[in-house]
């Protein structure tokens, strides 16, 4: 049975991370979510406990180039709790991203949380393609701070963005 949250008749799932920045990762489960809502809602959190590479503005513009324009899709950044960001938006389905076993053990944790939070909240869980299973927006991050090539690890329309704000030239 559905919670209350459902009167709209609409499908509202929310996608949560820090996305810093987004991969193609991210990308293939904003791609394959939005096909099983009527409509998904990127939500980029501030977590007091990372400190990101990117502003929650420069995020948020990010990610919106990388999508395009989808009237199904929209972006925004929210704090505190995940389950009173859900509730604000009548949303009562999370969309989390797992690439292996590990995941899995941090993301069920937070999902039997949420579910006793807010007994109304499910969170749906979709398996990455196997040709992002290795990537994270840390490894990106590495990989661009030290010069290397993020090509097909990150949206093509945001490629330079991210090696201009992360590549830093070492004195050789």
């Amino acid at each position: 049975m559905f919670s209350k949250r459902m009167v709209t008749g609409k499908m509202i799932f929310i996608y949560p991370g820090s996305f810093d920045p987004i991969t193609n990762g991210h990308l293939d489960i904003i791609n394959r979510a939005v096909k099983l809502c009527d409509k998904l809602i990127v939500a980029v959190g501030t977590n007091i406990s990372k400190k990101p590479a990117f502003s929650v503005e420069e995020r948020i513009e990010l990610i919106k180039a990388s999508i395009g324009e989808n009237d199904k899709i929209e972006v925004t950044s929210f704090s505190g709790l995940l389950v009173d960001f859900a509730k604000k938006h009548n949303s009562h389905i999370i969309i989390k991203g797992l690439r292996a076993v590990s995941d899995f053990e941090y993301e069920f944790q937070m999902a039997l949380l949420n579910k006793n939070l807010d007994s109304g909240l499910e969170t749906l869980f979709m398996m990455t393609s196997v040709n992002y299973s290795f990537l994270s927006s840390s490894v990106v991050k590495e990989i661009a701070i030290n010069g290397g090539d993020i090509e097909g690890l990150v949206p093509d329309r945001i490629k330079d963005r991210i090696m201009e704000k992360l590549f830093v030239r070492k004195n050789v």
